[in-house]
């Protein structure tokens, strides 16, 4: 699974693709809508091959992650990241059992949920 240059970026809903650099910054291409825009040096961007899941264990890359759902939903779209809290848990409890429940929160699943559903829908996991 590739994952190089996509980005989330701190204050900004979805993903984004590096397109380019600049001088000060980086040019992005949203996932969702294709819209291209500047991203300045001195705003918080978050490389998803850089991104993990804390487990009780070990911290589990995102890449991982994303593996372990696309086998368990057959590489097809999971439930919605608007689900209700219960049901977000324990769709990650069913693909990592062993993930830390005290510093993994709701919002973040979400977050997986969402990008796993935008990343499959644009054939990026594979």
């Amino acid at each position: 699974m590739e994952l190089s240059g996509i980005i989330s970026i701190s204050g900004k809903p979805g993903l984004s693709k590096i397109v380019s650099q600049t001088r000060t910054g980086l040019i992005v291409e949203s996932l969702q809508d294709g819209k291209r825009s500047a991203v300045h040096g001195a705003e918080r961007v978050s490389s998803l091959e850089d991104i993990s899941i804390y487990t009780y264990e070990e911290d589990l890359l995102l890449t991982e992650v994303f593996t372990s759902m696309l086998k368990a939903a057959d590489k097809q779209p999971i439930l919605s990241h608007k689900s209700s809290a219960e049901e977000l848990k324990n769709y990650l409890q069913s693909v990592i059992p062993n993930y830390d429940q005290d510093r993994v929160y709701v919002s973040d699943i979400k977050k997986l949920v969402q990008w796993y559903n935008l990343l499959l829908d644009k054939d990026l996991l594979k």
